[in-house]
């Protein structure tokens, strides 16, 4: 494999998925990525980067399960044991705050899983550039 050759098949890993959890195109940063809260677009209108076969499937949604369980379990367990507040103000608390994270970070991180895929050259996204 020529030096040519091998660059042309290197991509940034890191940048890529930052660009994704911006929900821009991983390619060029400046386009976006997604057309609604989760529907990924067909291609980049800047760069025509294709986007249509992304394998995110259900990835996101686990990732998302992941980081909020393991932050709001320790947080739930650390404020009852703290101040013991009343049941029902514990749970509207961390109800409202479980929500809003994970609508926070599902579409982040459905981006960044694409701009991984994007990178690393998995499913469609090995043609060469």
């Amino acid at each position: 494999m020529t030096d040519q050759t091998a660059n042309a098949q290197e991509r940034e890993t890191w940048p890529a998925v930052f660009n994704g959890w911006r929900r821009k195109c991983p390619s060029c940063g400046s386009g976006p990525l997604l057309k609604g809260y989760l529907s990924v677009r067909n291609a980049c209108p800047v760069c025509r980067e294709e986007f249509y076969h992304h394998r995110a499937d259900d990835g996101p949604a686990y990732l998302t399960i992941l980081f909020v369980g393991h932050l709001m379990a320790p947080l739930l367990l650390f404020a009852f044991t703290t101040w013991r507040p009343e049941p029902l103000v514990l749970f509207t608390i961390f109800a409202i705050g479980t929500v809003g994270l994970s609508l926070y970070l599902l579409p982040r991180l459905k981006g960044a899983m694409i701009g991984f895929q994007w990178a690393r050259r998995m499913h469609g996204f090995d043609k060469p550039d």
